[in-house]
Protein backbone atom coordinates (compact mmCIF):
# COMPACT_ATOMS: atom_id res chain seq x y z
CA UNK A 1 0.00 0.00 0.00
CA UNK A 2 1.49 3.58 -0.56
CA UNK A 3 0.37 6.37 1.86
CA UNK A 4 0.73 9.06 -0.79
CA UNK A 5 -3.40 10.13 -0.01
CA UNK A 6 -2.37 9.92 3.88
CA UNK A 7 -2.50 13.38 5.50
CA UNK A 8 0.63 14.95 6.93
CA UNK A 9 2.90 17.64 8.38
CA UNK A 10 6.42 18.39 7.05
CA UNK A 11 8.55 20.52 8.95
CA UNK A 12 12.02 20.69 7.41
CA UNK A 13 11.94 21.83 4.26
CA UNK A 14 14.61 23.72 2.47
CA UNK A 15 12.10 26.22 0.05
CA UNK A 16 15.05 26.04 -2.78
CA UNK A 17 16.10 22.33 -2.22
CA UNK A 18 12.27 21.54 -3.24
CA UNK A 19 12.91 23.12 -6.33
CA UNK A 20 12.03 20.27 -9.10
CA UNK A 21 14.34 20.26 -11.70
CA UNK A 22 12.19 20.72 -14.52
CA UNK A 23 11.51 24.15 -13.05
CA UNK A 24 15.45 25.15 -12.42
CA UNK A 25 16.06 24.00 -16.61
CA UNK A 26 13.19 26.39 -17.61
CA UNK A 27 14.73 29.11 -15.66
CA UNK A 28 17.90 29.10 -16.40
CA UNK A 29 17.14 28.22 -20.04
CA UNK A 30 14.88 31.87 -19.74
CA UNK A 31 17.56 33.80 -18.16
CA UNK A 32 20.12 31.85 -20.90
CA UNK A 33 22.47 30.56 -17.74
CA UNK A 34 24.52 27.47 -18.77
CA UNK A 35 24.32 24.93 -15.76
CA UNK A 36 23.68 21.65 -17.33
CA UNK A 37 26.19 19.95 -15.32
CA UNK A 38 24.46 19.93 -12.22
CA UNK A 39 21.94 17.77 -14.00
CA UNK A 40 22.23 13.84 -14.69
CA UNK A 41 21.39 12.14 -18.27
CA UNK A 42 17.87 11.69 -16.58
CA UNK A 43 17.49 15.18 -15.89
CA UNK A 44 17.60 15.09 -11.72
CA UNK A 45 20.35 16.87 -10.04
CA UNK A 46 23.94 14.96 -9.87
CA UNK A 47 26.51 15.31 -7.34
CA UNK A 48 29.41 13.38 -5.72
CA UNK A 49 28.84 14.31 -2.05
CA UNK A 50 27.58 16.72 0.77
CA UNK A 51 30.29 19.45 -0.13
CA UNK A 52 29.60 18.76 -4.07
CA UNK A 53 25.60 18.90 -3.43
CA UNK A 54 25.93 22.04 -1.31
CA UNK A 55 27.71 23.72 -4.59
CA UNK A 56 25.32 21.98 -6.70
CA UNK A 57 22.61 23.57 -4.71
CA UNK A 58 24.28 27.37 -4.76
CA UNK A 59 24.37 26.71 -8.41
CA UNK A 60 20.61 25.90 -8.89
CA UNK A 61 20.04 29.30 -6.83
CA UNK A 62 21.58 31.21 -9.26
CA UNK A 63 18.47 30.76 -11.55
CA UNK A 64 16.52 32.55 -8.98
CA UNK A 65 17.08 36.17 -9.48
CA UNK A 66 13.99 38.46 -8.32
CA UNK A 67 10.60 37.45 -6.43
CA UNK A 68 8.85 36.47 -9.51
CA UNK A 69 11.12 33.68 -9.41
CA UNK A 70 10.19 32.91 -5.98
CA UNK A 71 6.68 33.61 -6.10
CA UNK A 72 6.71 30.41 -8.98
CA UNK A 73 9.14 28.61 -6.66
CA UNK A 74 6.85 28.42 -4.08
CA UNK A 75 4.06 27.35 -6.19
CA UNK A 76 6.33 24.61 -7.42
CA UNK A 77 7.40 23.16 -4.42
CA UNK A 78 4.03 23.63 -2.60
CA UNK A 79 1.71 21.42 -5.83
CA UNK A 80 4.49 19.22 -5.71
CA UNK A 81 3.91 18.75 -1.63
CA UNK A 82 0.08 18.32 -1.98
CA UNK A 83 0.33 15.62 -4.47
CA UNK A 84 1.95 13.90 -1.61
CA UNK A 85 -0.94 14.08 0.90
CA UNK A 86 1.09 17.46 2.67
CA UNK A 87 -1.64 19.70 4.10
CA UNK A 88 0.90 22.01 6.66
CA UNK A 89 4.42 22.68 5.74
CA UNK A 90 7.51 24.85 7.18
CA UNK A 91 9.79 25.96 4.55
CA UNK A 92 13.33 27.25 5.67
CA UNK A 93 14.03 30.64 3.45
CA UNK A 94 17.54 32.54 3.30
CA UNK A 95 17.73 36.43 2.73
CA UNK A 96 21.25 35.59 1.81
CA UNK A 97 19.49 33.87 -1.63
CA UNK A 98 16.46 36.84 -2.04
CA UNK A 99 18.45 40.04 -2.19
CA UNK A 100 22.00 39.12 -0.47
CA UNK A 101 20.27 40.41 2.56
CA UNK A 102 19.20 43.21 1.91
CA UNK A 103 16.38 44.53 4.06
CA UNK A 104 14.00 46.12 1.74
CA UNK A 105 15.05 43.78 -1.26
CA UNK A 106 14.20 40.93 1.01
CA UNK A 107 10.67 42.84 2.04
CA UNK A 108 10.03 42.26 -1.87
CA UNK A 109 10.67 38.53 -2.21
CA UNK A 110 8.56 37.75 0.81
CA UNK A 111 5.88 39.97 -0.54
CA UNK A 112 5.98 37.37 -3.32
CA UNK A 113 6.53 34.16 -1.62
CA UNK A 114 3.61 35.44 1.00
CA UNK A 115 1.10 35.91 -2.12
CA UNK A 116 2.28 32.94 -3.60
CA UNK A 117 1.71 30.74 -0.40
CA UNK A 118 -1.89 31.99 0.05
CA UNK A 119 -2.29 31.32 -3.69
CA UNK A 120 -0.93 27.48 -2.83
CA UNK A 121 -4.01 27.17 0.13
CA UNK A 122 -6.29 28.50 -2.06
CA UNK A 123 -5.84 26.21 -4.89
CA UNK A 124 -3.93 22.97 -3.25
CA UNK A 125 -5.19 23.27 -0.05
CA UNK A 126 -1.67 23.22 1.56
CA UNK A 127 -0.30 25.40 4.50
CA UNK A 128 3.05 27.10 4.81
CA UNK A 129 4.48 29.10 7.16
CA UNK A 130 8.01 30.49 6.60
CA UNK A 131 11.45 30.01 8.97
CA UNK A 132 14.19 32.30 8.07
CA UNK A 133 17.59 30.38 8.34
CA UNK A 134 21.16 32.26 8.20
CA UNK A 135 24.14 30.03 6.22
CA UNK A 136 26.25 28.63 8.26
CA UNK A 137 29.56 28.07 6.09
CA UNK A 138 28.62 31.97 5.63
CA UNK A 139 30.02 32.97 8.91
CA UNK A 140 28.02 34.97 11.86
CA UNK A 141 28.61 38.51 10.48
CA UNK A 142 26.25 37.36 7.71
CA UNK A 143 23.87 35.32 10.27
CA UNK A 144 23.29 38.65 11.72
CA UNK A 145 22.28 40.03 8.89
CA UNK A 146 19.70 37.30 8.44
CA UNK A 147 18.48 37.61 12.04
CA UNK A 148 17.52 41.06 11.50
CA UNK A 149 15.17 40.13 8.05
CA UNK A 150 13.93 37.69 10.63
CA UNK A 151 13.10 39.83 13.47
CA UNK A 152 11.90 42.74 10.52
CA UNK A 153 9.42 40.30 9.41
CA UNK A 154 8.35 38.22 11.79
CA UNK A 155 4.76 37.48 12.01
CA UNK A 156 1.83 35.37 10.18
CA UNK A 157 3.73 33.70 7.33
CA UNK A 158 7.49 34.50 9.41
CA UNK A 159 7.22 32.55 12.59
CA UNK A 160 10.71 31.00 13.49
CA UNK A 161 14.66 31.35 12.70
CA UNK A 162 17.20 28.70 11.87
CA UNK A 163 20.42 27.42 10.71
CA UNK A 164 21.85 25.34 7.97
CA UNK A 165 24.35 25.01 5.64
CA UNK A 166 28.16 23.14 6.70
CA UNK A 167 27.56 22.06 9.96
CA UNK A 168 30.96 21.47 10.48
CA UNK A 169 31.76 25.15 9.68
CA UNK A 170 32.66 26.82 13.33
CA UNK A 171 30.85 26.27 16.62
CA UNK A 172 27.21 26.93 17.67
CA UNK A 173 28.30 29.59 20.45
CA UNK A 174 29.43 31.36 17.70
CA UNK A 175 26.22 32.22 16.26
CA UNK A 176 24.32 33.46 19.39
CA UNK A 177 24.18 36.79 19.02
CA UNK A 178 21.78 35.46 16.01
CA UNK A 179 20.11 33.64 17.84
CA UNK A 180 19.20 35.50 20.63
CA UNK A 181 18.45 38.36 18.93
CA UNK A 182 15.66 36.36 17.14
CA UNK A 183 14.32 34.95 20.34
CA UNK A 184 13.87 38.32 22.11
CA UNK A 185 11.69 38.98 19.15
CA UNK A 186 9.70 36.85 19.70
CA UNK A 187 10.69 33.96 16.85
CA UNK A 188 10.45 30.35 17.33
CA UNK A 189 14.22 28.23 17.05
CA UNK A 190 15.15 25.56 15.55
CA UNK A 191 18.77 24.68 14.45
CA UNK A 192 20.67 22.01 12.28
CA UNK A 193 22.99 19.81 14.26
CA UNK A 194 23.38 16.20 14.54
CA UNK A 195 23.85 15.59 10.95
CA UNK A 196 27.11 15.04 10.36
CA UNK A 197 28.26 16.11 13.78
CA UNK A 198 28.60 14.51 16.39
CA UNK A 199 26.53 13.93 19.59
CA UNK A 200 29.07 16.94 20.89
CA UNK A 201 27.49 19.09 18.11
CA UNK A 202 24.22 18.40 19.43
CA UNK A 203 25.08 18.85 22.97
CA UNK A 204 26.53 22.21 22.25
CA UNK A 205 23.34 23.34 20.04
CA UNK A 206 21.32 22.70 22.76
CA UNK A 207 23.78 24.65 25.58
CA UNK A 208 24.36 27.35 22.83
CA UNK A 209 21.30 28.55 20.84
CA UNK A 210 18.65 26.83 23.29
CA UNK A 211 16.91 25.47 20.23
CA UNK A 212 12.55 23.84 20.89
CA UNK A 213 13.40 21.87 17.80
CA UNK A 214 16.73 20.31 16.04
CA UNK A 215 17.12 20.13 12.45
CA UNK A 216 18.08 16.08 11.87
CA UNK A 217 20.03 15.41 15.41
CA UNK A 218 20.42 11.48 14.15
CA UNK A 219 24.08 11.28 15.83
CA UNK A 220 22.74 11.87 19.61
CA UNK A 221 21.84 8.24 19.21
CA UNK A 222 25.59 7.27 19.76
CA UNK A 223 25.18 9.22 22.83
CA UNK A 224 22.02 7.42 24.89
CA UNK A 225 22.66 10.02 28.11
CA UNK A 226 22.16 12.82 25.46
CA UNK A 227 19.09 11.04 24.14
CA UNK A 228 17.18 10.64 27.51
CA UNK A 229 18.14 14.74 27.88
CA UNK A 230 16.35 15.94 24.83
CA UNK A 231 13.71 13.20 25.57
CA UNK A 232 13.71 15.08 28.89
CA UNK A 233 13.50 18.20 27.74
CA UNK A 234 11.15 17.98 25.13
CA UNK A 235 12.75 19.23 21.86
CA UNK A 236 11.74 17.79 18.72
CA UNK A 237 14.04 16.23 16.11
CA UNK A 238 13.15 16.76 12.60
CA UNK A 239 14.02 13.44 11.06
CA UNK A 240 14.48 13.58 7.64
CA UNK A 241 15.30 9.39 7.06
CA UNK A 242 15.76 9.59 3.03
CA UNK A 243 17.93 12.76 2.91
CA UNK A 244 20.04 10.80 5.60
CA UNK A 245 20.40 7.45 3.50
CA UNK A 246 20.85 9.09 0.39
CA UNK A 247 23.98 11.18 1.14
CA UNK A 248 25.86 8.32 3.72
CA UNK A 249 24.97 10.40 6.68
CA UNK A 250 23.62 6.49 8.10
CA UNK A 251 24.70 3.26 6.07
CA UNK A 252 21.47 2.34 4.80
CA UNK A 253 17.89 2.54 6.40
CA UNK A 254 17.83 -0.22 8.77
CA UNK A 255 20.83 1.60 10.48
CA UNK A 256 18.79 4.66 10.79
CA UNK A 257 18.44 5.80 14.48
CA UNK A 258 15.11 7.15 14.18
CA UNK A 259 13.41 4.16 15.75
CA UNK A 260 15.80 3.46 18.73
CA UNK A 261 15.28 7.93 19.33
CA UNK A 262 11.66 7.21 18.93
CA UNK A 263 11.77 4.27 21.34
CA UNK A 264 13.45 5.81 23.84
CA UNK A 265 10.62 8.77 24.55
CA UNK A 266 12.44 11.50 21.73
CA UNK A 267 10.19 13.43 19.85
CA UNK A 268 11.00 13.00 16.40
CA UNK A 269 9.06 14.22 13.18
CA UNK A 270 9.61 13.37 9.56
CA UNK A 271 10.22 15.30 6.40
CA UNK A 272 12.47 15.37 3.17
CA UNK A 273 14.88 18.18 3.18
CA UNK A 274 15.50 18.68 -0.16
CA UNK A 275 13.11 16.46 -1.86
CA UNK A 276 13.90 16.31 -5.66
CA UNK A 277 18.11 16.51 -4.93
CA UNK A 278 17.72 13.34 -2.66
CA UNK A 279 15.24 11.36 -4.93
CA UNK A 280 12.24 11.31 -2.43
CA UNK A 281 8.64 13.09 -1.40
CA UNK A 282 6.61 12.34 1.69
CA UNK A 283 4.97 9.33 0.34
CA UNK A 284 8.00 7.63 -0.01
CA UNK A 285 9.40 8.67 3.32
CA UNK A 286 6.58 7.15 4.53
CA UNK A 287 6.16 4.40 2.42
CA UNK A 288 9.61 3.58 3.45
CA UNK A 289 9.24 3.31 7.27
CA UNK A 290 6.29 1.30 6.75
CA UNK A 291 8.23 -1.28 4.59
CA UNK A 292 11.30 -1.27 6.91
CA UNK A 293 10.19 -0.25 10.31
CA UNK A 294 6.46 -1.81 9.98
CA UNK A 295 4.61 1.25 11.11
CA UNK A 296 1.82 1.95 10.05
CA UNK A 297 -1.69 4.71 10.51
CA UNK A 298 -1.14 5.03 14.34
CA UNK A 299 2.34 5.78 13.91
CA UNK A 300 2.38 7.65 11.65
CA UNK A 301 -0.93 9.32 13.25
CA UNK A 302 1.79 9.96 15.92
CA UNK A 303 4.10 11.39 14.06
CA UNK A 304 1.82 14.28 12.76
CA UNK A 305 0.26 14.83 16.20
CA UNK A 306 3.87 15.62 17.42
CA UNK A 307 4.78 17.51 14.37
CA UNK A 308 1.46 19.35 15.13
CA UNK A 309 2.30 20.44 18.61
CA UNK A 310 6.08 21.41 17.30
CA UNK A 311 4.91 23.86 14.48
CA UNK A 312 5.72 26.97 14.55
CA UNK A 313 2.10 28.69 13.82
CA UNK A 314 -0.74 30.42 16.11
CA UNK A 315 -3.55 28.38 17.77
CA UNK A 316 -5.78 29.40 15.07
CA UNK A 317 -3.55 27.76 11.93
CA UNK A 318 -2.96 24.71 15.10
CA UNK A 319 -6.84 24.17 15.51
CA UNK A 320 -7.46 24.40 11.46
CA UNK A 321 -4.69 21.60 10.91
CA UNK A 322 -5.94 19.57 13.57
CA UNK A 323 -9.47 19.48 12.21
CA UNK A 324 -7.89 18.50 8.83
CA UNK A 325 -6.51 15.77 10.30
CA UNK A 326 -9.39 14.46 12.61
CA UNK A 327 -11.90 14.57 9.24
CA UNK A 328 -9.20 12.21 7.26
CA UNK A 329 -9.83 9.74 10.19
Amino acid sequence: MSYRSYPKLELHLHLEGGAPPAFIRGLAKEKGIDIHKIFDEQGGYAYRDFDHFLRVYEAACTTLQGPEDFRRLVLAVLEESASNGVIYSETFLSPDFCGGGDLEAWRDYLGAMTDAAAQAERDFGITLKGIITCIRHNGPEQAKTAARCAVETKGDFITGFGMAGAEMMGRPGDFAYSFDMAREAGLRITCHAGEWGGPDMVADTIRDLRPERIGHGINAAKDLALVDEIAEQGIVLEVCPGSNVFLNAVESWEAHPIRLLRDRGVKVTVSTDDPPFFHTTMTREYDMLAEKYGWDETDFAALNQTALEAAFCDVATRERIAKKLEAAQ
